[in-house]
């Protein structure tokens, strides 16, 4: 389950703090400059650039003014080897600006909210084990992610621990509508920055959303997706958050939330179709990859419905010219629950839960590159394009 220069570069800022006890100054990628980000204004989003045969390390974004302020950060001789954006945007979208205005609005309160320089990187020399440090609450995960975007990055790109000082008080409970805009913004970056990197979409609920980014597969962007407490009917009327975005691969699990409210597998299962159906269409060129539905430990939502439902899910994505990857049988234990060492609540997942998670989706990584290699030589052969 790897930011809005959306990436000048991949800088890693080595401090020189005491030894007792000092945390590392964590690795931050721009993706945007956002310097003197306001109400009134948003940063023009740049051409992306991309060095041939470097996937990461070169600029996916660029903006005027960044060159130098990399210079000054890593030193001449690294930044020589990031190209240079050979055309700029200059149009200011005042869309954006109202919603990046509205977000921080309501979250500004009776707090002034500090502008950030992608030239600045936080200081933690006060936070004791700043590495372990993360968000533990939805309040605090958005006003990370806010930060993030606010800064010139996504929070797929950023250490844990990032913008400490201004997600840690974060009591704003943000709405469902305020996440749907978040997210918007989010793919609305990745869609004009994304260059030739890979990216691969997650969409989702809680279970989606509190992926640990850590652990995502490395070598590609990822935008994650999803909201918390989110179902089936509300992913497939949000679908269109990140359409205008080039997926290789799209991650969907949905369903448990239905399920806890009582809807009908009908209706799970007819919402996921058209969310299948919906995804192949918007996103020809891409793998779409829904995931089954994980057990739980509650006796109100029985493993032998969760694995009707899940055959049947199997059986829709074939029809749908889809992939299905059966999570399932990770997760486990011997009453056919989900395992007690793998959740925190008998529902949600632990670090344990999701380290599980991460080594499947690894190795249906794994898979698909093999198979868009073979696919590739294949169009090779032929002399037919393949993407």
């Amino acid at each position: 389950m790897s930011d809005l220069c959306l990436l000048v570069a991949d800088v890693l800022v080595k401090s020189q703090l005491a030894k007792t006890a000092a945390p590392e100054i964590p690795q931050i990628s721009y993706l945007f400059a956002a310097d003197d980000l306001t109400k009134a204004q948003t940063v023009a989003l740049a051409s992306p650039q991309v060095t041939t045969g470097v996937e990461f390390g070169a600029p996916e974004f660029s903006q005027p003014g960044c060159q130098p302020q990399l210079a000054a950060q890593i030193g001449a001789a690294q930044v020589g080897a990031i190209a240079p954006s050979q055309q700029l945007a200059t149009e200011i979208y005042a869309q954006e600006d109202n919603l990046i205005a509205s977000i921080l609005d309501d979250q500004r309160g009776s707090q002034q909210v500090s502008k950030v320089s992608p030239a600045l990187i936080p200081n933690f020399s006060d936070i004791p084990q700043a590495q372990a440090l993360a968000p533990r609450s939805g309040n605090q995960l958005y006003r990370q992610r806010l930060e993030a975007l606010r800064a010139g990055t996504l929070y797929t790109r950023i250490a844990s621990n990032s913008f400490y000082s201004a997600w840690s008080q974060a009591t704003t409970k943000p709405s469902y509508s305020q996440w749907k805009q978040l997210l918007e913004l989010e793919a609305r970056a990745v869609a004009r920055g994304q260059g030739d990197n890979r990216l691969s979409v997650v969409v989702g609920d809680s279970l989606s959303l509190w992926f640990p980014t850590q652990r995502l597969p490395e070598g590609q962007l990822w935008l994650n997706q999803g909201i918390s407490g989110d179902t089936t009917s509300g992913i497939l009327q949000r679908l269109s958050a990140f359409t205008q975005t080039r997926p290789d691969t799209i991650y969907v699990m949905a369903g448990i939330n239905d399920l806890r409210r009582g809807h009908s597998d009908q209706r799970i299962l007819s919402n996921l179709r058209q969310i299948m159906r919906q995804l192949h269409q918007k996103h020809p060129g891409a793998e779409v990859v829904v995931q089954s539905i994980l057990p739980t430990r509650y006796a109100a939502i029985p493993s032998s419905r969760i694995r009707g439902l899940n055959q049947r899910i199997a059986a829709i994505a074939q029809q749908e010219k889809v992939s299905f990857l059966d999570l399932y049988p990770y997760f486990t234990d011997t009453q056919d629950t989900l395992n007690r060492a793998l959740t925190t609540d008998g529902l949600h997942l632990n670090p344990r839960g999701y380290q599980v998670w991460q080594v499947a989706l690894q190795q249906t990584e794994s898979q698909l590159k093999i198979a868009r290699y073979q696919r590739l030589t294949a169009a090779a052969v032929s002399g037919t394009a393949v993407r």
